[in-house]
């Protein structure tokens, strides 16, 4: 895309897609620049909405955690692939009520409160559909009964398919695709589908609250194959920005990102200038 097409791509640009860890904060630290970052949006008027594959805290959780941090955000504001996988049962599995859920507490609450029980042990009955996600608080024994149901052949989906959750501590955090992995090792299956980044349902409900075409969002994240790989597979303008996962070397490597930026700070610039160029 040539300067002047990119241009005017910017210039028609009404909503943002936003990545979290890495874009717009990095381990729960807020980047100096986001806060003037997101006052530009609204001052020109671009709406925008958060998007992670993050499934290991609920929505609600998750605006706890950025009020905390000094993001206030309704709800409406917060896009997880825990919430868009509740969306696509109920769309695709919409008579399922039981449900094994290998997550979090925080997640298998936000599924009981969209009106699903949760099947912990075998003795509890039996699910209608199995979901794996990124489960920070696992025990050996959900794991197992979680295996049992999948090797029986119960409708199976995904979170999302990040291998490792992203962070600067000493430690890897094993994330549902790896957990996929190990399931997979032993019961032969892959997950029938996975909601999140970078299946372009991840943005369906975007488009539909905001009237919106895909052509008039960009998706601003920090990974090449969930963030850009959506952007690209929906149409969107896909923003890579380097102050999280991905380098300049593999950016320049790959042919998804439209726009490659040092950081959200460089993306307004180049909105603000856009738009007066309109």
């Amino acid at each position: 895309m040539d300067e002047r097409d990119l241009e005017q791509r910017l210039a028609g640009i009404r909503h943002l897609g936003l990545d979290l860890d890495g874009t717009i904060y990095r381990d729960g630290v807020v980047f100096e620049f986001t806060k003037t970052f997101l006052a530009r949006l609204d001052k020109l008027g671009i709406g925008y909405t958060y998007i992670t594959n993050n499934s290991s805290q609920s929505t609600a959780d998750y605006c706890v955690k950025l009020k905390r941090i000094g993001l206030p955000t309704p709800a409406s504001q917060v896009l997880t692939s825990g919430r868009v996988t509740i969306d696509w049962l109920a769309a695709n599995y919409p008579d399922a009520r039981a449900l094994n859920v290998l997550g979090t507490r925080s997640l298998r609450d936000e599924f009981r409160e969209a009106g699903y029980s949760i099947v912990e042990k075998s003795e509890h009955g039996d699910p209608d559909v199995v979901v794996v996600a990124f489960d920070t608080e696992i025990s050996y024994s959900r794991l197992c009964t979680t295996a049992y149901w999948i090797a029986k052949g119960r409708p199976y989906v995904a979170t999302h398919p990040d291998l490792v959750c992203p962070t600067d501590l000493e430690t890897v955090l094993v994330d549902c695709g790896a957990l996929c992995a190990c399931l997979e090792s032993v019961t032969g299956r892959r997950p029938d589908e996975v909601p999140g980044k970078p299946n372009p349902c991840m943005l369906d409900p975007i488009l539909a609250r905001h009237d919106i075409e895909p052509s008039q969002l960009a998706i601003v994240g920090d990974r090449l194959y969930t963030d850009m790989e959506m952007a690209s597979r929906t149409g969107a303008l896909g923003v890579l920005v380097l102050t999280g996962e991905a380098t300049r070397e593999e950016a320049q490597k790959s042919p998804l990102p439209d726009l490659i930026v040092e950081n959200i700070d460089s993306l307004g610039d180049m909105l603000s200038k856009a738009k007066r160029s309109s």
